[in-house]
């Protein structure tokens, strides 16, 4: 029976938990001191009146840099925060079809459709047909067809047209 492993707090490791016995030293103004002892280490940045920040601990050996812990966390949060700011969540947004619609009909939905291409979200058609409806599907495949051509310049087919049941489904990407 082995003792359970210390939990690992997040973060690097600071000062006293690091745990080698050389590191690759960088100053605080970023001027390289190279390999130097732990104790060595940890005496500059106390007398920097800073902490010892582990950057890099898979290197060999590890890199340290003396720097103010609190601020680099702080800075840290920043471009996290940043980086989530950035991020676009795609959506699908559903259409959907029957195999007898009418020209303007046909027209708003296509506007409705570029508009979900503007704002990159990707579009899921669907052609739904209703009991005899099933006997004529090159309607549907007809009309799927004139989606597919008319969103030529704006948007690339992800998923070709194909049947689920008694409907025909379609995903379009944004280009």
């Amino acid at each position: 029976m082995r003792a359970p492993e210390p939990a690992r707090k997040d973060g690097p490791r600071i000062n006293e938990d690091i745990r080698v016995r050389e590191v690759h030293l960088i100053e605080r103004d970023g001027t390289n001191k190279g390999t130097v002892p732990i104790a060595e280490a940890l005496a500059a940045a106390q007398e920097a009146g800073l902490d010892l920040v582990e950057i890099s601990p898979n290197a060999a050996p590890p890199i340290v840099k003396i720097l103010d812990y609190g601020k680099y966390k702080y800075q840290e949060q920043k471009k996290a925060a940043e980086a989530r700011k950035k991020q676009k969540v795609v959506e699908v947004k559903e259409l959907k079809y029957r195999p007898m619609i009418d020209d303007h009909d046909y027209d708003v939905k296509m506007r409705s459709m570029q508009r979900f291409f503007e704002e990159g979200d990707k579009v899921k058609v669907t052609l739904r047909f209703r009991g005899r409806e099933m006997a004529h599907q090159e309607l549907g495949t007809r009309l799927l067809n004139r989606v597919k051509e008319d969103t030529l310049k704006i948007a690339k087919v992800e998923m070709e047209p194909r049947f689920e049941g008694r409907q025909m489904i379609m995903i379009l990407a944004p280009r």
